[in-house]
């Protein structure tokens, strides 16, 4: 099925995302395209149907992986990037995946990475609306 809805995304207090005032959020149920907690949550919801889900890491992004936390030389960063702490860099890696790594450190020869996704290890407090649902076009 064909699924709209709207929703408000809360982490550790704050709204992180939202569909207000933008079009709803259009997924197919089914395909995997919201985080599995959320998408096992909306099952059996009808038209109009409002909902409050919280989802655990686990059904979520995950829990912060250290293995994803690395070291790299300033050499390897693109040319005319000056890395601070805090700051986001977009890349392609080798396999040809785009990824984002958030700087956490700063060190006269390298810098330390963070390749986990910004929601790693947090709980997700979502507010679901369903707009509507249709059968799944092909």
């Amino acid at each position: 099925m064909d699924v709209k809805i709207e929703y408000s995304l809360t982490v550790d207090g704050a709204v992180v995302d939202s569909s207000e005032g933008k079009e709803p959020l259009q997924y197919r149920h089914g395909q995997h395209q919201l985080v599995p907690g959320l998408e096992r949550e909306l099952v059996g919801l009808h038209v109009g149907d409002a909902k409050e889900v919280v989802v655990q890491p686990s059904d979520a992004y995950g829990q912060i992986n250290p293995a994803s936390i690395v070291e790299v030389p300033k050499q390897q960063l693109p040319s005319g990037v000056t890395p601070q702490v805090g700051m986001v860099l977009r890349g392609v890696n080798p396999d040809g995946q785009a990824f984002r790594a958030k700087v956490q450190a700063v060190k006269k020869e390298s810098v330390v990475l963070d390749l986990n996704h910004p929601l790693a290890g947090k709980t997700l407090n979502f507010k679901v609306k369903v707009i509507d649902i249709q059968p799944a076009k092909e």
